[in-house]
């Protein structure tokens, strides 16, 4: 279990530093391309949760991801000895903090990765914790069924 608490401030740590230097480096709405025609790095801002759903609702984001970490707190003590759930839920816990910091901090999250190959929205660090986590939880479920 405490091999997992340093994973999750390390990845906390990239996503703010990132958005940190994304916010100071590249001016708001422009784009830095990085690899072109696939990667450029654009500095905006996200009110809402993912695809901007639920824009400008900072009170229910702030409610729902206090009660999401109280259960997420008790899933990484109750699953402290697994280690596929324990990566899943530090991803979860390291993606979640990381957003949350910024709707705190800022009121709304940076957003930085920019797909020039797909229509696809922009993401950052966290986002992609929490699409890993899920992937990992997912994969774990259907180990625990197949185990069955």
């Amino acid at each position: 279990m405490w091999l997992y608490i340093p994973m999750i401030i390390i990845l906390i740590i990239a996503d703010q530093g990132l958005k940190f230097w994304i916010s100071a480096n590249i001016k708001l709405g422009t784009s830095q391309v990085i690899l072109p025609n696939i990667l450029a790095l654009t500095n905006v801002r996200n009110d809402g949760a993912a695809w901007s759903v639920l824009s400008g609702q900072q009170w229910f984001f702030t409610v729902i991801t206090i009660v999401a970490l109280g259960m997420m707190g008790y899933f990484f003590w109750k699953l402290r000895n697994d280690n596929l759930y324990m990566s899943a839920i530090s991803l979860l816990i390291a993606g979640t903090l990381g957003n949350f910091i910024d709707r705190i901090r800022l009121g709304y999250v940076v957003d930085m990765f920019e797909t020039l190959f797909m229509n696809f929205p922009i993401f950052n660090v966290a986002d992609m914790c929490l699409t890993f986590g899920v992937i990992i939880v997912i994969i774990a479920l259907i180990k625990d069924e197949k185990d069955e």
